[in-house]
This record gives structure tokens, sequence and C-alpha cells, in this order.
């Protein structure tokens, strides 16, 4: 599984970059709006720090407004994933895209139907949210256990790509990782809560602690 980022604070991604597990950047007009900068150059910065595909939505609503942004995105940098909205405009837009050779990532998707239609409409990835389920009381892992599930019945003709989003916690990195999602977006905090575990911890210590009784050094 691939981790993407998913903040606009580049700060934060410039320093996740670093560690080299970070694999690619989502985005929305909310996390780039929290910045408070423009959103070129925000998108500039963070396709600089990370080789991967780097998910920058269109504003527009209709078809051909999501043509025109797309293509001014698309211009920051090779590695700009157009990310639009589930609704016919988007995978109208997906498709036209997708032809171009331009990497697509259709968001805001709440029903297995929905993520059929993107494969269909040659999306690089899909994005089922899986917190906003939670918040309505669905399980919202189910959704990407039956997207992934739907994709594997057609290997020689899906390409598109389960991004898992909307991740709140650990549990949903691991149960979309066990359900085959190709990618989880995370928070910055849910990637370094991922490291973290007491026992690890108890144990550095104690390791640390005998090998400073023996008096030795390494270096």
């Amino acid at each position: 599984m691939q981790f993407f980022v998913d903040t606009a604070d580049v700060g934060e991604i410039a320093e996740l970059a670093a560690s080299g597990l970070v694999d690619g950047v989502t985005t929305n007009p909310t996390l780039v709006a929290r910045t408070g900068r423009p959103l070129f150059d925000v998108l500039a910065e963070i396709c600089a720090l990370v080789p991967g595909p780097v998910s920058a939505e269109v504003a527009a609503t209709d078809f051909d407004g999501m043509l025109r942004e797309a293509h001014r995105l698309a211009e920051i940098a090779g590695n700009i994933c157009v990310k639009l909205p589930l609704t016919w405009d988007g995978l109208k837009a997906c498709r036209r895209l997708s032809a171009e050779g331009i990497a697509t990532n259709l968001t805001l998707c709440f029903h297995p139907a929905q993520a059929l239609l993107a494969a269909r409409a040659g999306a690089t990835f899909v994005s089922p949210f899986v917190g906003r389920l939670d918040d309505i009381g669905h399980r919202g892992m189910e959704l990407v256990e039956q997207i992934c599930a739907i994709y594997r019945n057609y290997p020689e003709t899906i390409r598109t790509r389960v991004l898992a989003a909307s991740i709140r916690n650990l549990g949903h990195v691991v149960e979309a990782a066990r359900a085959g999602a190709h990618v989880a977006t995370v928070p910055p905090a849910v990637l370094r809560a991922m490291v973290q575990h007491p026992l690890t911890d108890k144990g550095l210590a104690g390791f640390l602690a005998d090998w400073q009784k023996t008096g030795q050094r390494i270096v």
C-alpha cells in the first residue's frame, strides 16, 4: 500500500517527505484555504517536494469549467493529479482528461456504483470517503472493501486505483490495507501515529538502559 499525506501544509509535507515514506499528497479547497496562501504557489511547492501524484481539486461544477481549470492545474507540474467530483459532469471531464493523458482522482465517492462509473471513465484514482460514512452511522470501510472486491473481478479492464480517503485513525489504515486498497491518504497526525506503540518505547528504553550499564560505545 502507498501512503499519501492529506494536507496542504508545505512545512508538514517537507518534514514527512524527508522520511522517504510519503508517496504522494492529496489536497482540497478546504485544506488550501487553511494555508491562507495562493493556490498555485502552494501546489507548485508541494509538487517539488514529492515525486508522486499531488491531487489538486477543481472548483468548477460544470463540464466546460472543469476542463478549463483542470488544464490550468495540470500546467503546474507533471505530477499534478486533477481531482474531480463524482458527478455526471465530473465523470465526463474525467473521461476527456484521461484520454489526454492527464491523471485524475474522482473524489467524494460514497457508493460502489459510483466507483464502477469512475473506473469506466478511466479515473487514475477513486476516493471512497471512509470517515464521513462513519459519521452518519455507516461502516465506511465496508465501502472500500466492496470497491476493492468489485475491481478485482475485472483485472484486465479496470486500472483505477482505490485511494482510501477521509481516514481518521490507525484502524482505518489497517482495514484499508487488509481490504486491498492501493493507497491510503492520511492526515499528518495519523501518519506519525503509525510508528508509535508504548511497548516499542518501553522496549527501547530497556535496551538503552542495559547498554549504558556496559560502559561500551559503538563509535
